[in-house]
């Protein structure tokens, strides 16, 4: 995926899908945020295992502080691009 401008980490699958849908209703993206496995958490059911939802931003319309607030929602965080 080219141009990701925003991070966020998620502990597991299921917070990272739910929290993907929650994140492109509340903020209208306009492409649907991608969620991966992070390659160098171990396996999927490690305890330590972290989901990542990719979201696009090419305009730069999201404000960094309201997905930090978002993310914190799900016990995640936001990386910097």
């Amino acid at each position: 995926m080219s141009d990701v401008r925003h991070v966020l980490v998620l502990p597991d699958r299921e917070a990272a899908e739910e929290a993907a849908e929650a994140l492109a209703d509340r903020f209208a993206v306009h492409e649907e945020p991608r969620i991966v496995r992070d390659a160098l958490a171990g396996e999927d059911d490690a305890e330590d295992a972290q989901w990542l939802v990719l979201l696009r931003d090419e305009e730069a319309r999201l404000d960094p502080g309201h997905l930090n607030e978002f993310a914190a929602e799900w016990e995640g965080w936001r990386e910097e691009p």
